[in-house]
């Protein structure tokens, strides 16, 4: 470790992430950030203070020690690193990817406050992703310590962040488990949602491999819980000690419009599913059908809309716009994904929003009723509410529409689990430890708190897994 003074840690530039260039990019399908180099990244964790009272880790949903990884990386001691991010992540190369570092650890980074800036906060996503490429690609894996078998099984529903997470502590915990996935693959959202420019689905792959292979957990895919199987069967006639349940939000939000039901209306959890999961976009050999477009409408301002626009493009749309029915200041989406999909061309429409969507003879989308919009006064949220502005509505032409409104948990699962307390959005209530109304029966990830990112379903995995493992001692 170099012997820089704070001041002297401050005046270092943040390293800039390499990427793909921006007309490129768009004609593949491959990772858009391409990671730091090791010299980067010893760079970059240098501008680390090493603050006594570690903000960073506050702000970090499952606590991780980032001052003490971060240390060992200024030391080129990556495998230390990565060892002591994995004491509380166990999926560091997808966080440092997809997670929002910007609104939790990095808004809490010290560096970032003293320059008034949380783009010039220590890079610690980055980091965390750079440490766990090294590990994967330098075959430097340690194998988990797996506790003598207890004889106790629990059933996991669900493969997501949530759903892996809590397999892994339950099995190192000695505990048998089988992860009951309604898909043909596991990963949850890591697979079906995420896209392979932003997410590899081959480091997801790895991940469930590990699982699998050194902790003995069984995967059981093409298993939907509430239908081919319920959690009554697993406690009562399947032998479980216990359930968690991980089960996502599956179900997504539609506009409630008129013509919602044309050809070229997609959600976006069934356009990304296509290109993602069923690999639409390789026309070559998937055999899943491709929605051609020209003028794609996407209609939201959150990660999904982004993923769903910069699809768009790759899947060959002449033109990609974004409707938003606020500004840019008030979009949820992560301020890289949102400036990436402005380099690749995507236009966005700001305080508009549909009214109606309209159609041709042959039931296909030919475009939409916009409606113009201001700001009011902020909402429960805190962003100001957007006011429609009367007689302000035009024709907006498009071949396709793809709605990205958020997602709420799929019902079948709460309407067949009897005794499983729910709110009126369909998210399972849990008490501080995931804990259900049921007897050992445990829940967390989007099923609980509905949109959530990946590193706060793991927070939920964990807390489960370590109540499920106190019952069962």
């Amino acid at each position: 470790m170099s012997n820089l003074s704070v001041k002297e840690r401050l005046a270092l530039p943040p390293q800039e992430m390499p990427i793909q260039d921006s007309a490129a990019r768009t004609k593949n399908m491959r990772e858009v950030a391409l990671g730091y180099t090791a010299e980067q990244a010893m760079r970059e964790a240098e501008r680390c203070i090493t603050c006594k009272n570690a903000p960073c880790v506050r702000g970090c949903p499952v606590g991780v020690d980032i001052p003490r990884f971060i240390m060992e990386i200024q030391n080129g001691a990556f495998k230390a690193a990565i060892d002591i991010i994995k004491e509380t992540n166990l999926l560091p190369a997808v966080c440092g990817r997809v997670c929002p570092q910007e609104k939790q650890c990095q808004l809490e980074c010290t560096v970032g406050k003293s320059l008034k800036s949380v783009q010039k906060a220590v890079a610690i996503g980055r980091l965390e992703r750079f440490v766990a490429d090294w590990e994967r690609e330098s075959n430097k894996l340690t194998v988990p310590v797996k506790a003598t078998w207890t004889g106790k099984k629990v059933a996991v529903v669900g493969s997501g962040p949530a759903g892996l997470t809590a397999a892994a502590d339950i099995a190192r915990a000695g505990h048998e488990v089988t992860v009951f996935e309604a898909l043909h693959k596991a990963g949850g959202v890591m697979v079906y949602g995420i896209p392979e420019f932003r997410l590899p689905k081959s480091i997801v792959a790895y991940e469930i491999d590990n699982l699998a292979k050194r902790l003995n957990v069984q995967f059981k895919t093409n298993f939907l819980v509430g239908r081919t199987g319920t959690i009554q069967d697993f406690l009562e006639k399947e032998g479980f000690d216990a359930v968690f349940i991980g089960a996502g939000a599956g179900l997504p939000k539609f506009l409630h419009i008129n013509d919602e039901n044309l050809v070229g209306v997609f959600s976006a959890n069934e356009y990304l599913t296509r290109a993602n999961l069923m690999k639409a976009w390789d026309e070559a050999h998937a055999a899943t059908p491709l929605f051609k477009s020209r003028v794609a409408a996407i209609i939201g301002g959150g990660n999904v809309a982004m993923d769903a626009a910069r699809m768009a493009l790759r899947l060959g749309a002449e033109q990609v716009h974004v409707i938003y029915r606020r500004t840019r200041d008030e979009m949820p989406a992560r301020d890289e994904e949102i400036e990436h999909a402005e380099e690749e061309g995507v236009v966005f429409n700001f305080l508009c929003n549909p009214s109606t969507i309209l159609g041709n003879e042959q039931g296909r989308v030919t475009g939409m009723e916009l409606q113009r919009f201001e700001l009011g006064e902020p909402d429960a949220s805190g962003r100001r509410s957007p006011v429609p502005i009367a007689g302000s509505g035009y024709v907006f032409n498009c071949d396709t529409v793809i709605v990205a409104l958020g997602n709420e948990p799929n019902p079948l699962l709460t309407r067949n689990t009897t005794g499983l307390n729910a709110d009126k959005r369909g998210r399972i209530i849990v008490n501080e430890h995931q804990k259900t109304s049921l007897d050992a029966v445990y829940a967390g990830g989007d099923i609980v708190q509905g949109a959530a990112t990946v590193i706060l379903a793991m927070g939920d995995g964990r807390r489960a897994a370590a109540a499920i493992n106190r019952i069962l001692e």
